[in-house]
């Protein structure tokens, strides 16, 4: 393979120009997105003061997204995909001047602005399962993990640039510029969107509802290749996410500098972009159940050694391969389970995607405080991360056609 290879792969953007501008929309919304996070959090606490109520917005993205995430799983399955997209979108341009009116107007009113944050997500949670299959539908079958590929990685990009972003932004033009700004985004994104082909659901057609929902949770039980790589993704989230014991292992080994707690989290996006832009190898290889089982794996043994680790530069490491490692496996899951449902079931297998991939990460920061809370955190690390690797050789052990599961393979 020549070193070209190992490099992101950018066919999917010469290949379908549908694609490339919804790979664009995306990418500015993810921008814009995390600028309003920023924008939110800021404005919060300037109305309150209080870690409690900025800790709210948590609740107020969770729940609708979890929710909404659902129904819109069983709408993209029954409904034309870009339809759907569109109109979920023109509702997250609303919600985004309904956040800019606001300030302009200086309501300070934490409830007007928890709840257009909620009715943001709920729009938002509606239309992302159907754009999760916008790959799988524009693209050949080999190029759909590089797709993804480069999904993650401008949303990762996003994630470093935006708070930044925000932050200067706030600093000039006040928050009703941030607001504008999201919005403006989803304009790009809506025109993206607005170019493609329709796009109905291949298949027998459904009329949606809490059957078609159960419907897709019962393929997903039926099926190993996708049953066996949700679990892999729920036993490492919820068995060695880090992040809730970064302020503990901070204070205890490092003295609590605060530069040092910011520095293990650029760590592990570090290591995140880093694979994302080698990610070439990894799309282009057929066997993506077992890059996944290899990819968590790695992410316990890292986390694992991160709870050892007492010099700042063999802790960073760690970080760093385990943001890698995070990387690969999303990657390599997302195709898997792309490829590995029929597409008449592809919204709401991926609404299931979705909610398991919020939800593992707050009940595993949930585990591993409460482990170190009996224990110790470099105990909650280290035992959270074996557990990991155990869980991932089990899986890997008893699930035969996840590891032989190949980008060939017909739904």
């Amino acid at each position: 393979m020549s070193p070209r290879h190992g490099l992101v792969d950018l066919r999917p953007l010469r290949t379908s120009a549908a694609f490339r501008r919804i790979w664009a929309g995306s990418s500015l919304t993810a921008l814009g997105q995390q600028v309003t996070v920023v924008a939110v959090l800021f404005q919060v606490w300037e109305l309150t003061g209080s870690p409690v109520w900025t800790g709210a917005i948590g609740i107020a993205h969770a729940v609708p997204l979890v929710v909404f995430g659902l129904i819109g799983g069983s709408l993209a399955d029954s409904v034309d995909r870009r339809a759907l997209v569109r109109w979920t979108t023109v509702a997250q341009i609303l919600s985004a001047l309904g956040l800019a009116w606001q300030a302009v107007e200086g309501l300070e009113s934490l409830a007007v602005v928890l709840a257009l944050v909620a009715v943001q997500a709920a729009c938002g949670a509606l239309g992302l399962p159907a754009r999760r299959t916008f790959a799988s539908r524009l693209l050949p079958r080999e190029q759909v993990p590089a797709g993804i590929a480069l999904q993650h990685l401008s949303f990762q990009g996003a994630m470093l640039v935006g708070p930044a972003l925000a932050g200067l932004v706030i600093a000039r033009w006040g928050l009703t510029a941030c607001y504008l700004l999201d919005a403006a985004t989803f304009v790009a994104s809506l025109y993206s969107v607005i170019r493609m082909p329709a796009m109905p659901p291949l298949g027998l057609a459904h009329r949606g509802g809490a059957r078609a929902i159960v419907d897709g949770w019962r393929l997903i039980a039926a099926r190993p290749v996708l049953r066996g790589s949700l679990a892999t993704d729920l036993v490492a989230t919820v068995l060695a996410m880090p992040i809730a014991l970064f302020p503990v292992i901070n204070e205890i080994r490092f003295g609590g500098d605060p530069k040092t707690l910011g520095l293990f989290l650029s760590a592990v996006a570090v290591g995140g972009i880093t694979a994302g832009v080698l990610s070439g190898a990894i799309t282009r290889a057929r066997r993506t159940g077992v890059v996944q089982l290899g990819a968590a794996t790695l992410w316990g043994l890292a986390l694992a050694g991160f709870g050892l680790a007492e010099p700042l530069w063999v802790a960073l490491s760690a970080l760093a391969v385990a943001g890698a490692a995070d990387t690969v496996s999303v990657i390599s899951r997302a195709a898997t389970v792309q490829l590995a449902t029929p597409d008449s079931y592809r919204g709401r297998v991926s609404s299931v995607e979705n909610v398991i991939g919020m939800a593992g990460p707050h009940l595993g920061n949930f585990r591993g405080g409460l482990v170190a809370g009996v224990s110790s955190a470099s105990f909650s690390l280290v035992s959270g991360g074996l557990l990991c690797v155990l869980g991932v050789l089990v899986i890997a052990g008893s699930n035969g056609p996840l590891r032989r599961f190949r980008l060939a393979d017909e739904e």
